[in-house]
């Protein structure tokens, strides 16, 4: 089983990125679950988001504290917040952004490469991509068919292409 924790603030759709890679994980035959975090906060308020992956049934269900794979959208969350508490010496750490550790560490710039796509800076899927390229947990395939059951018409394509620019664009530190 593979553990995700995912870290943004309100408004970046890090609960959607770990839905849409559940729902991958699904098509692909998987087990998986996704959950938020949060309680009252509002938009602009840091946010975790959980994700298991498993060849087999997932009975936990209690927030991921020892994650395999820890997902940044937003730098300022290393001030706000410890993301990286919990990580293992194997944890990957994807960021959006250049962001040193001695963690395995997989970058892109998301907010800049999804404001040029979408004209927003919601970096969750670019983050996806980052994610599917530092993991290959799912295919590329079945996440941009998952990504149908989110978004429709103009939308879903141009978060296709920024999933599959993102994928392309993350570097490895």
């Amino acid at each position: 089983m593979l553990e995700f924790r995912f870290h943004g603030r309100g408004g970046q759709g890090m609960v959607t990125a770990a839905q849409v890679l559940a729902t991958a994980a699904i098509l692909e035959g998987k087990y998986a679950q996704a959950f938020p975090e949060f309680g009252p906060e509002r938009r602009g308020a840091p946010v975790k988001s959980y994700l298991r992956i498993s060849d087999n049934p997932i009975y936990l269900r209690e927030p991921v504290l020892n994650p395999d794979v820890i997902v940044v959208a937003d730098h300022s969350l290393f001030v706000a917040e410890n993301p990286l508490d919990g990580a293992k010496p194997t944890t990957i750490l994807v960021v959006n952004g250049v962001y040193k550790t001695s963690l395995k560490t997989y970058y892109i710039d998301a907010t800049s490469l999804s404001m040029k796509i979408l004209g927003r800076p919601i970096v969750n899927t670019a983050l996806i991509g980052a994610v599917i390229k530092a993991t290959s947990v799912v295919s590329l395939s079945s996440v941009i068919e998952a990504l149908r059951k989110y978004f429709s018409g103009k939308l879903y394509d141009l978060n296709v292409k920024l999933i599959e620019t993102a994928y392309q664009e993350t570097k490895e530190l």
